[in-house]
């Protein structure tokens, strides 16, 4: 049991059990039956793992397939497949160890009896918290990623996966719960496609750093809330420094093979590096190089459709693409030849409106400078004539002024009299 997802085990079935109790119990009463009465039993299964008795269907699946895992999770993200190390260990095991799985859309509608994800459905029984869902799927199916590992590598990896599960794991959510907003954007999350819902952004995002108000709570009472960023780098480096030592050259934790503890191991750093925060995925580069070398290997051997679910957030792309039918896609095939017609059409038609546009402003630009240029000559002309006409009046105005005095000797003269004299005093 981890803490990771504060999970409870849900009671199943033993996977070994077979149907001939039921089988014997019904031979043993046949005769006891009356002779008109019907045998409602059926044969038993021929699959290796049955169960006693059929599960009453609570599932949300109703139409599902025997022996098929459906999981339900969270949605998709531009950067990693699941943003729960929980939710993308369980599917990480399931492409390891080659197990027939469906994730169901469900739009995050659905959890848990205990309220949490994720959870499997396996024909028509629920099984949630994900180690859980590890171990009762690994007896059933009889798949054992330990297989062949001697007790001493069995005991390193319990101790590692230990450590994963309820400390390095805590490292991630201390962070997030810390920095919504920063994990947001390296998360690169589509938050409405998230919660399906058609609010705003600005309240979904209070809603969502709502949430992680409540789950930081949750971690200052398990005593990691109160660590500064400094110690829970350390922490961090420490967690990731022991796993690179245990790695070393080797292709996996323990040789050629992957185990539970890379199935484990990747979930966890996956998250560190591909939604990188606090500097971690640069010191991982340059201090623990041979787990990014490991990480390469994983995703390329059970991950090979990676790009293709984050760029389309899809999340079944690893199932074979269904079969269209030929009228159908022949449908389909002209519908996007329509589609494609209309959308040239459309730009088509933008470029001609552009171009008028462009056109007649261009025309008008012309025009307003033509205007200007012509204010400007008739204002030209104006000052011209009204300079001409100031100039004729110059004469008129000088002939109509009465003759003034050349000095004040000649108006002495003209009013008989003397011109005044005037003292000159010397200077000492």
């Amino acid at each position: 049991m981890t803490t990771t997802e504060n999970e409870t085990k849900v009671v199943e079935p033993q996977a070994g059990q077979k149907d001939e109790t039921m089988n014997e119990t019904v031979d043993s009463k046949k005769s006891d039956q009356p002779a008109n009465e019907t045998n409602n039993s059926t044969p038993s299964s021929p699959t290796k793992k049955t169960e006693t008795l059929k599960p009453a269907i609570t599932a949300h699946k109703k139409d599902f397939e025997k022996d098929v895992v459906y999981l339900y999770q969270f949605t998709r993200s531009a950067t990693i497949p699941s943003l729960s190390a929980c939710c993308l260990k369980v599917e990480n095991w399931l492409r390891m160890s080659g197990i027939r799985y469906e994730n169901v859309d469900h739009k995050l509608r659905f959890k848990s009896k205990k309220g949490q994800l994720p959870f499997v459905e396996l024909n028509g029984k629920e099984i949630e918290d994900s180690d859980t869902i590890i171990k009762e799927l690994s007896k059933y199916f009889d798949k054992e990623l330990d297989f062949g590992l001697t007790e001493e590598q069995k005991t390193t990896s319990h101790a590692f996966v230990s450590m994963l599960n309820n400390h390095t794991g805590w490292i991630v959510r201390w962070w997030r719960y810390n920095n919504p907003r920063e994990f947001l954007e390296s998360a690169q999350l589509d938050i409405k496609r998230t919660f399906n819902s058609r609010f705003p952004n600005s309240i979904l995002n209070f809603v969502f750093k709502l949430g992680f108000k409540k789950h930081l709570s949750d971690s200052l009472g398990l005593g990691r809330g109160r660590f500064t960023l400094e110690e829970i780098q350390e922490s961090a480096k420490e967690d990731i420094k022991a796993l690179s030592n245990l790695l070393g050259n080797k292709e996996y934790f323990f040789g050629k093979e992957a185990h539970l503890l890379d199935c484990v191991a990747f979930a966890h750093l996956a998250q560190f590096f591909y939604v990188p925060f606090a500097g971690l995925k640069e010191w991982m580069e340059t201090e623990s190089s041979n787990l990014i070398g490991w990480m390469d290997r994983m995703k390329t051997t059970y991950w090979p459709d990676w790009e293709e679910m984050c760029s389309s957030l899809e999340l079944n792309t690893h199932l074979p693409k269904k079969e269209v039918p030929a009228d159908q896609a022949a449908a389909e095939q002209q519908q996007n030849a329509a589609d494609e017609e209309s959308k040239k059409k459309k730009v088509k038609d933008e470029k001609k409106k552009k171009e008028k546009k462009e056109k007649k402003d261009k025309k008008k630009e012309t025009n307003k400078d033509k205007s200007d240029e012509q204010a400007k000559e008739n204002a030209g002309g104006d000052a011209a004539k009204d300079k001409v006409e100031d100039a004729s009046k110059e004469p008129a105005a000088a002939a109509a002024a009465p003759e003034q005095p050349a000095n004040k000797q000649d108006s002495a003269a003209s009013n008989g009299g003397e011109a005044p004299k005037t003292e000159v005093t010397a200077s000492e």
